[in-house]
């Protein structure tokens, strides 16, 4: 964890020492998704190599490799992030979004290093592994596919302006936050599952990261921001307070109930 841990900041403190030389904020995703990425590998490395740590570091990185990807296309196509407008020329501030990143990455990671650096844990795969492997699956494709048609609906000219209320995003107003919390959750039963009552702080440690992720999602960062964001755009939108009536906030409506 502490190797982890040194990785993590350490590509956050070169990534922010180069940003605020060039006053960008290009690097900053991209980069936490390589500290997502490494500090999965690193400690998947100076583990036993068991066929659970092998799958949930697999998990990790192959989320990473997605969010990464989507992150540099709406970069591209924003071009720009207005989260630092008016930050990325102060270095003192631009510092601490980098080190929240880090924060962000290492506690979200739990389960992966506190699973990785456990001798102590059921050896092999076995039925909870893989109900937690599905859900983790689920989580990931709703998050893929929710994201994906926001993409689309914001890449169309004829949208522009517009709030998406299709496809997922007629069942929650926020179907890609909910499917990530889905996929931590399964995170955290894969690595609870695994280190069991041999390793209880491990495992209640492994909770950390779901319960970590809800809250900046529902509480700081993620809806909070974005409702704040939908309000002052199309407050006065009848379609818009309808679609926020008739629509959840995180946990999806089911069969248009």
């Amino acid at each position: 964890m502490l190797v982890a841990a040194a990785i993590d900041f350490g590509i956050q403190f070169v990534g922010w020492a180069v940003a605020s030389k060039l006053k960008t904020e290009k690097f900053y995703d991209v980069l936490g998704s390589a500290a997502f990425a490494s500090t999965a590998a690193v400690t998947l490395a100076s583990s036993a190599m068991l066929p659970r740590q092998k799958l949930v570091s697999a998990l990790a990185m192959t989320w990473t490799a997605r969010l990464g990807v989507f992150l540099g296309l709406r970069a591209h196509r924003d071009g720009g992030d207005s989260r630092f407008d008016g930050v990325k020329e102060n270095p003192g501030v631009f510092a601490v979004y980098w080190f929240l990143q880090g924060v962000w990455v290492w506690v979200t990671s739990l389960p992966v290093y506190l699973l990785n650096g456990s001798p102590g844990q059921v050896p092999s795969l076995n039925a909870g592994d893989w109900t937690f492997a599905a859900l983790w699956a689920f989580g990931f494709v709703f998050e893929v596919t929710a994201d994906i048609q926001k993409y689309v609906f914001k890449s169309n000219l004829a949208n522009k302006g517009k709030f998406i209320q299709s496809g997922l995003w007629s069942v929650s107003r926020h179907p890609n936050y909910f499917g990530e919390i889905v996929m931590w959750c399964a995170m955290a039963g894969l690595a609870v599952n695994g280190l069991g009552s041999s390793t209880p702080i491990r495992a209640i440690g492994a909770c950390t990261s779901p319960l970590f992720v809800t809250y900046l999602l529902t509480k700081m960062s993620g809806i909070p921001i974005l409702e704040k964001m939908g309000n002052d755009r199309w407050g006065k939108d009848e379609a818009y307070q309808k679609y926020k009536k008739t629509t959840p906030v995180l946990i999806p409506k089911l069969f248009g109930c």
